[in-house]
């Protein structure tokens, strides 16, 4: 008998819910963030517009992936994609809505990553 081969690779999916106390230091962190990259001035205009019109598109600046598992001893990062986006979102609800899109999670585009 043979034991099936087991893959080096492991999913985490994470969802959070966010809510947005002051939407302007939000962005004013993006921007620092954007500050501190290396981009050229067309897509540095572009991000820096992005973030200040849209407090999701800010936090996809400010959330990383790789800031969860870094320090994480026996792993590197092979992969990550995220987004941010507005939703209703009803905090009395039992389930709070986490994890209704699963099905959809693949089709998703990446904001940053």
């Amino acid at each position: 008998m043979s034991t099936p081969e087991t893959s080096r690779f492991v999913r985490i999916r994470v969802e959070l819910v966010l809510e947005i106390g002051d939407a302007g230091a939000v962005a004013e962190a993006a921007l620092g963030r954007i500050a501190e990259e290396s981009l050229p001035a067309g897509e540095r205009a572009y991000a820096e517009r992005a973030v200040t019109e849209d407090t999701a598109e800010a936090l996809a600046y400010l959330v990383d992936p790789f800031d969860l598992v870094g320090d994480v001893p026996g792993t590197d990062l092979a992969q990550a994609s995220w987004s941010a986006e507005r939703v209703d979102y009803d905090p009395d609800s039992p389930d709070g809505g986490l994890g209704e899109d699963d099905a959809d999670e693949d089709d998703e585009d990446d904001v940053r990553g």
